[in-house]
């Protein structure tokens, strides 16, 4: 089950959630590279990164699952989010440069269906940019933060899931080398765990981040999706303390 949209806001506003979008966002900009006037598109909760990662992009949209409900992104702009089931996305054809996508495919119920329609999407030699939870890591054990819910994954399965939907996995990366404990009073700690956990237990890392990039050797046959949930969206004001959404 998705976590919902208020949680995952209230969760980036606490210390703990800024030091993890921090850690993460580390991680991204390592794989990232240059993007100078492509189509973005967040998919799942990206808004702590979003601003980052899009500021030099052509256009930059935002997708949050129906199941997830949704939050006004930009701040201070015209709402660039939408409600979306990600296995059928409201997009033509090779319309996307780059997704980013977080909170979601461990949520997902059906991850290669999720993954052919991030393919069908993403432009040629369009790049796909994944955070999910790492199946040996120490966060995927704690339900307190969004990352100790859903599948997690290891390297290996992830890659299966990637290469089974013609997506090449080309970069990795790894973030949240600290503990994810409730007590945030010694940030320098944790900031020193995070620099030695990328040099010496990598593989114990919270997330795994992976680039993957569109693979155009062999097509992909049209498959019909036939929804399993109908959903009735309604997009949650930013001030909101709590959702409604229908299932």
């Amino acid at each position: 089950m998705l976590i919902d949209v208020i949680k995952l806001r209230e969760y980036y506003s606490s210390p703990l959630g800024i030091a993890s979008a921090k850690s993460i966002s580390t991680a991204l900009s390592v794989l990232w590279g240059e993007s100078h006037n492509e189509r973005v598109m967040g998919l799942g909760y990206t808004i702590p990164w979003l601003d980052q990662f899009s500021s030099d992009a052509e256009c930059t949209l935002n997708f949050m699952p129906a199941a997830q409900g949704a939050i006004h992104w930009p701040n201070g702009k015209p709402s660039a989010t939408a409600l979306a089931f990600e296995e059928e996305l409201p997009l033509a054809d090779a319309s996307i440069d780059r997704i980013v996508m977080v909170h979601l495919l461990e949520h997902s119920e059906n991850p290669s269906e999720t993954l052919s329609e991030i393919w069908r999407i993403l432009a040629p030699n369009g790049k796909l940019f994944v955070v999910v939870p790492n199946r040996r890591g120490l966060w995927a054990r704690f339900e307190h933060t969004p990352f100790g819910t859903g599948r997690p994954f290891s390297r290996q399965q992830l890659t299966q899931f990637l290469q089974a939907s013609l997506l090449s996995p080309s970069s990795w990366s790894d973030a949240l080398h600290f503990p994810p404990g409730k007590i945030n009073s010694r940030p320098r700690f944790r900031k020193n765990l995070e620099t030695l956990g990328r040099q010496f237990w990598p593989v114990f890392s919270g997330v795994i981040l992976v680039e993957a990039t569109k693979n155009m050797v062999q097509g992909v046959s049209v498959v019909s999706h036939q929804s399993r949930r109908i959903f009735t969206p309604i997009l949650v004001p930013s001030g909101s303390s709590k959702t409604n959404t229908k299932t």
